[in-house]
């Protein structure tokens, strides 16, 4: 059965010292504390450079001490309650060792009917500091050097998770070369990181986060079909563990070049979506002609494929460096298959019984910029001096 997942992330943002204050200070806020932090794509950890690091968390205080906690019913109401008294106290329990350990550096005052969490500003060194999501209206807070951007980035990445993440800068290189480095499914510059928009924002993750396709995208639909099941060659041998390992080192190191379209949205913003290959699919046939027609089927979308006809379901739990594996044969070694990848750790790799899917060869990240914070609307103005 087809398997279409997010299953959450441990989301971050940047903001830089040439980022507008009042701006990153908004978009902090509606990603942090909306909807009680209580979305997947909300922000858990804010990286500020150290430069505008004390002004923006004053402004961020001054503004937390405005927001107004009740009911969701009521329109006064900013943040609301935490799902239920099980998650209260979890995220309670959270923030008092926190508090005991002398990091915690904002909260405010909570409604003491029902199951609220006041929101709450929690210092850590960094993304690695946090074992797990919290799911409710807690912000971590780090700093960072101008100099150490690519650090962070890097940090990002290292925690398998990748949804969303945020961007606050003027520099267009940054934003560039942020992008380029991230392994993130949705990346919003200069605006929050929650509330994407079907058509305009594909959303989904990579990794720990997500299997794809991305909702809303173009390639979503066509995972609810149903696709052909090829016939299955029985010329089997088996595959050497070790060559298998060498061979996907070597295809991933293969340039394939990525395809980026660009996708509707309101005047002001800029939204790209862009499909990058995906981490090689092992080929298991179970014949040698089988695995070469599941390689070209992978090869035509435009992703990485190493054939490995007849490797055995053990090996499938050693390997590393795959992103999933093709069988067309019989249900026995289908079942094998499956309950070996079901077996490792790490992000949810599907075993594909039918011809591949687009998204299936090729990861979809998304790239969402509000061009209207470098000082003016440059679309805008474009448009009007067209005219």
């Amino acid at each position: 059965a087809p398997l279409i997942a997010e299953t959450g992330g441990l989301n971050a943002m940047l903001v830089d010292s040439t980022a507008l204050p009042e701006q990153a200070v908004r978009d902090i806020l509606a990603a942090s504390f909306q909807s009680a932090g209580q979305r997947c794509s909300a922000l858990r950890c804010l990286y500020l450079q150290e430069d505008v690091a004390a002004h923006t968390l004053d402004m961020l205080y001054g503004a937390m001490d405005e927001l107004a906690l009740g009911d969701p019913a009521d329109l006064f109401t900013d943040v609301g309650p935490v799902i239920d008294a099980e998650a209260q106290q979890g995220i309670a329990d959270y923030i008092a060792a926190a508090r005991a350990e002398g990091r915690v550096l904002k909260e405010i005052t909570a409604p003491k009917d029902g199951t609220f969490i006041a929101p709450t500003v929690i210092k850590v060194r960094g993304i690695a500091d946090m074992a797990r999501e919290i799911f409710g209206p807690v912000l971590h807070v780090a700093t960072f050097k101008s100099s150490e951007i690519a650090d962070v980035v890097q940090a990002v990445n290292a925690t398998g998770y990748g949804l969303t993440f945020g961007l606050h800068t003027r520099i267009d290189d940054r934003v560039q070369s942020v992008v380029d480095a991230l392994q993130v499914g949705n990346t919003y510059v200069n605006r929050n990181q929650i509330g994407a928009v079907v058509g305009s924002q594909p959303f989904g993750g990579e990794g720990l986060s997500g299997t794809g396709p991305k909702a809303g995208g173009p390639e979503y639909l066509h995972r609810f079909t149903k696709p052909a099941t090829p016939a299955a060659g029985t010329d089997t041998h088996e595959a050497i563990e070790s060559d298998i390992a060498a061979a996907l080192r070597l295809d991933r190191a293969t340039a394939h070049p990525t395809h980026t379209r660009v996708l509707p949205g309101p005047t002001g913003e800029s939204n790209k979506l862009t499909a990058v290959p995906r981490a090689p699919l092992l080929c298991l046939g179970p014949s040698a002609a089988t695995a070469l027609a599941q390689a070209e089927a992978i090869r035509a979308l435009g992703g990485h494929a190493v054939e490995a006809p007849g490797l055995s379901p053990h090996a499938l739990t050693r390997l590393n460096g795959f992103s999933g594996a093709l069988w067309w044969g019989d249900a026995d070694g289908a079942r094998a298959h499956a309950k070996a990848l079901a077996a490792r750790k790490g992000p949810i790799l599907p075993l594909i019984g039918t011809l591949p899917d687009a998204a299936h060869a090729l990861l979809e990240r998304h790239v969402c910029i509000d061009t209207t914070a470098s000082g003016g609307n440059a679309q805008l103005l474009a448009e009007v001096s067209d005219t």
